[in-house]
């Protein structure tokens, strides 16, 4: 029968899945390190893999491993070439995350728009004066520009509209019909309105090309506008948005992601006054954590059932699925 690793810790409910299946064992490593999984991966037929890297390097030590299963829809850091030369599946979660994203999403643009984390340490130090600054802003009458129109971008979408924002949306694989269904106005070259929006949020894979914002994008953005990414990071430049902010040429970042994680503590970022940041925890609610937890193990025992969904499977095309 089956060998598991779980490589980090999962919710109960996803470790409850494996246990009430028969035949089935599994190891289980809490820490989140490549470090602790590499030496127990030669001996497992599949691996539930939070964010550690998996290497072409670490799946060459593993011959009994017929699939990997993905704590959530990410895979930058698989090494999705080295799992397609053994043809072996590579499986995402469905549709567990959108929701607590997405009201993560909105969280940091109000946290960001409310300046949430100063007041909060002024009103601890008794200074109560700072809420006479008048600096900061609501989102109701707002334009955000959303970068990515997917299962997460449309529920911020639909979120940001309940706040009475008007939506902007740019997404080359959605059509302009489809987001004016969601009363969303399609935007095809994102230079046209960046200096037009008041925020932005983006939820859009990694790019080989880089950065989607760099420094270009927020010089032509208002000093008045925040940005937002609970996405990946490195789809905006640190480096630059560090230097926008300190300059005042834009308002404020809220940042569920960075390029390091975690970062060290000389980040620039984290010494930022006008960025707020939480550490990767978007899809991390109770709820999401037990849903992506049953979801990747569910995924695991399907593929040995010879039943796995192949819409969850991001590599079905280069394996012959």
């Amino acid at each position: 029968m089956p060998h598991i690793l779980v490589a980090g810790k999962i919710h109960d409910a996803g470790l409850a899945v494996l246990k009430q299946a028969p035949g089935i064992t599994f190891d289980l490593v809490d820490e989140i390190t490549a470090e602790s999984y590499l030496p127990l991966l030669p001996r497992a037929d599949a691996l539930l893999i939070r964010t550690q890297p998996v290497t072409a390097a670490g799946i060459a030590t593993a011959p009994r491993l017929r699939i990997v299963s993905r704590h959530g829809v990410g895979y930058d850091a698989v090494d999705v070439a080295a799992l397609n030369s053994r043809r072996i599946p590579l499986c995402i979660v469905g549709d567990v995350n959108s929701r607590a994203v997405a009201e993560h999403t909105l969280m940091l643009m109000l946290a960001a728009a409310r300046r949430t984390v100063a007041h909060d340490a002024a009103s601890r130090n008794g200074n109560w004066k700072v809420r006479n600054g008048f600096e900061t802003t609501e989102l109701d009458g707002k334009t955000l520009l959303i970068l990515g129109f997917g299962r997460i971008g449309r529920r911020v979408a639909q979120l940001a509209q309940a706040f009475g924002m008007t939506v902007l949306a740019h997404d080359p694989f959605i059509g302009a019909s489809a987001m004016g269904v969601e009363g969303v106005r399609a935007i095809a070259d994102i230079g046209t309105v960046l200096g037009q929006i008041d925020f932005l949020t983006l939820h859009v894979p990694l790019s080989p090309k880089g950065a989607v914002i760099g420094a270009g994008e927020l010089a032509a953005m208002k000093p008045s506008a925040i940005v937002v990414n609970a996405a990946r990071g490195g789809l905006i430049d640190e480096t630059a948005l560090d230097l926008a902010l300190r300059q005042r040429k834009l308002a404020a970042a809220a940042l569920d992601v960075l390029v390091d994680e975690p970062p060290g503590l000389d980040h620039p970022l984290l010494a930022n006054p006008y960025v707020t940041i939480s550490p990767h925890s978007a899809g991390l609610t109770a709820e999401c954590a037990a849903r992506m937890a049953i979801s990747s193990a569910q995924n695991i025992l399907d593929h040995f059932a010879g039943k796995l969904d192949r819409r969850l499977v991001v590599n079905a095309a280069a394996i012959g699925m």
